[in-house]
């Protein structure tokens, strides 16, 4: 198939949706939200993902084999903001990159930096086939800049091949200016948990490897933070009391986080499965050697129900100060690009039973 590119304009999107590009088993359609926030839709043989050219690029739904796969919260469509817990329930969000994470008392950077809904320079949607097949994809790139300070470009793209259930996203970052640029990234991965359903990963489940941050808010009435507090002990104690999702007995509420080391495979690729109890499951893979922490976001509230299983980042989640003592900060030298990249999707049980058996050799 020939490889065909389409450069996109905000005058693309209206109220009803217009295809943008189409061949054989591969569509793109144009939309705009009441909100204002312009997607796209690509479809596949097995489903779609609707992304946000212009918003982050992110990627808001993703729905596979009739599984819808986002979390659940109370945002029904994105908000024209840059606020970032204003328009968040989107199943994808970038993280970073001159900071991200909860700030500190010491850090001045908003909350998970300027990535996450950063309006883009340029967008696009390309139709094409390589090694892996024909594939869609929804892309661009955006030129940030502080003066005396930064100045980088960032070129997100995600690609869904004809027949997979799995997109693979790209992140290339290039530094522009004439001096090393340090950065942190989180790839913020949000999916639905189901009780029943168990998580499945490629790191050794005990407290060498797995640590819960222990953050209980100050406003929290003290025999709910005494019960959290309680939950947390013994989960750090044994890591694998959290592997089988309950929440007859489990308590996220407003949140716990994690910081997990993870063991990778021939390919250098890290896995991680929410198996639902019909066997087949919610998906993530990246790479260590570009993302070395494996943070884990599990919220589970009246209104909000989501699990960040993994959220593949360069360092845990407590902002740059903390990274930089932690030596959590990386770098990219003068002039030059680095690329991510990570996997995210859901898995037919026949896929499944294959990660975990990769996964019990890491293991």
């Amino acid at each position: 198939m020939k490889t065909v590119r389409l450069n996109l304009s905000k005058r693309f999107f209206g109220e009803s949706e217009f295809v943008l590009l189409q061949a054989e088993n591969l569509s793109a359609t144009a939309f705009r939200y009441k909100s204002g926030v312009c997607a796209v839709k690509i479809k596949n043989l097995n489903g779609e993902m609707i992304i946000l050219p212009f918003k982050g690029q992110q990627i808001w739904s993703a729905n596979f084999c009739g599984k819808e796969l986002v979390m659940k919260s109370t945002f029904p469509e994105p908000v024209e903001t840059s606020d970032y817990l204003s328009t968040y329930g989107g199943f994808m969000l970038h993280c970073g990159l001159t900071a991200m994470g909860v700030p500190g008392r010491e850090d001045t950077h908003p909350l998970h930096g300027e990535l996450p809904n950063i309006p883009y320079d340029n967008a696009y949607v390309e139709i094409g086939s390589d090694g892996g097949g024909n594939y869609i994809a929804v892309g661009g790139a955006v030129n940030y800049r502080v003066a005396f300070n930064v100045n980088y470009i960032f070129e997100p793209q995600v690609k869904l091949y004809e027949q997979e259930t799995v997109a693979d996203i790209s992140m290339k970052v290039t530094n522009l200016r004439q001096k090393p640029m340090e950065y942190m990234y989180l790839c913020h991965i949000n999916y639905r948990p189901f009780d029943g359903s168990q998580l499945v990963y490629s790191a050794v489940p005990d407290p060498a490897h797995v640590k819960v941050h222990k953050d209980i808010p100050a406003n929290m009435p003290a025999d709910k933070a005494a019960r959290l507090r309680e939950y947390m002990d013994k989960i750090q104690e044994d890591p694998r009391l959290h592997n089988v999702i309950d929440s007859s007995c489990q308590i996220y509420d407003p949140e716990i986080v994690f910081a997990i080391d993870y063991n990778a495979d021939e390919a250098g690729y890290a896995h991680c499965m929410q198996v639902m109890p019909e066997g087949d499951a919610y998906y993530v893979a990246f790479r260590p050697d570009q993302l070395p922490c494996g943070v884990r976001w599990i919220a589970r509230t009246i209104d909000e129900d989501a699990l960040g299983m993994v959220l593949p980042a360069t360092g845990e989640h407590k902002g740059y100060v903390y990274a930089k003592e932690k030596g959590q900060v990386k770098t990219i030298p003068a002039g030059r690009s680095i690329t991510i990249n990570v996997k995210a999707g859901y898995l037919k049980k026949e896929q499944a039973d294959k990660v975990s058996q990769i996964v019990k050799r890491l293991v």
